[in-house]
């Protein structure tokens, strides 16, 4: 399948490394010019067991890519991950600006139905703000085409963070889309071989199950 990952902070770069390995094309977006030159010269910002080599051999593979150009990605992309930052505010607020600006650039760049993945840690109900700023974006540009935005959070660990995503203890989809819930099952099915779980549940659910398990 083809991919955009939009972030190439940890769980941006782990989650699009290990996709690729699984025979995937996958796209990684940031903004940063000095961070996506550097790994496009397989220098990796961050240390994490075995992400160095998997980096190394699926760019070797061409099915893993880094760039700033988010419109090439966007176009470029059946599934379309949100893996950016979302700070803490002094007030303890949670700061989604780059989640929104994400969704705007979805917006203006899309050609063709795709699935908006949240995998940032955002808000219970942030699923339907990223539609409502993607929807306006494509009412601007006078065009029609079908999408759908579910939530997938992470649960990686750090020092584990490959293990974790190779071989997850469960995997939680958060969609009220057939269509999207079918497209990411089959992404995930190399994922779930050994037994662990694909747990679907709306987008609200699955947004609220982060927070929970962070908590815990």
């Amino acid at each position: 399948m083809k991919i955009c990952m939009v972030g190439t902070g940890y769980v941006g770069l782990v989650s699009g490394t290990c996709l690729a390995e699984m025979g995937n094309e996958v796209i990684c977006v940031d903004n940063n010019v000095e961070k996506i030159n550097l790994l496009n010269s397989n220098i990796v910002p961050i240390y994490e067991p075995r992400l160095e080599e998997l980096i190394i051999s699926n760019r070797e593979a061409k099915r893993l890519s880094f760039t700033t150009d988010i419109k090439y990605g966007v176009e470029n992309s059946e599934i379309i991950f949100i893996a950016v930052g979302t700070p803490t505010t002094l007030d303890n607020s949670v700061n989604l600006n780059y989640v929104y600006s994400v969704a705007k650039d979805i917006g203006r760049y899309i050609n063709g139905y795709k699935v908006v993945v949240n995998k940032s840690t955002v808000p219970v109900g942030s699923a339907y703000k990223v539609k409502e700023i993607i929807l306006e974006e494509i009412k601007k540009r006078g065009v029609e085409f079908e999408f759908d935005v579910v939530s997938n959070p992470e649960f990686l660990k750090e020092g584990k963070a490959v293990q974790d995503f190779m071989v997850p203890d469960r995997i939680v989809i958060g969609s009220d889309s057939e269509r999207a819930t079918k497209i990411m099952q089959q992404l995930y099915a190399p994922f779930a071989k050994n037994g662990h779980r694909i747990i679907v549940m709306d987008t609200k659910s699955s947004e609220i199950t982060k927070y929970a398990a962070n908590a815990m």
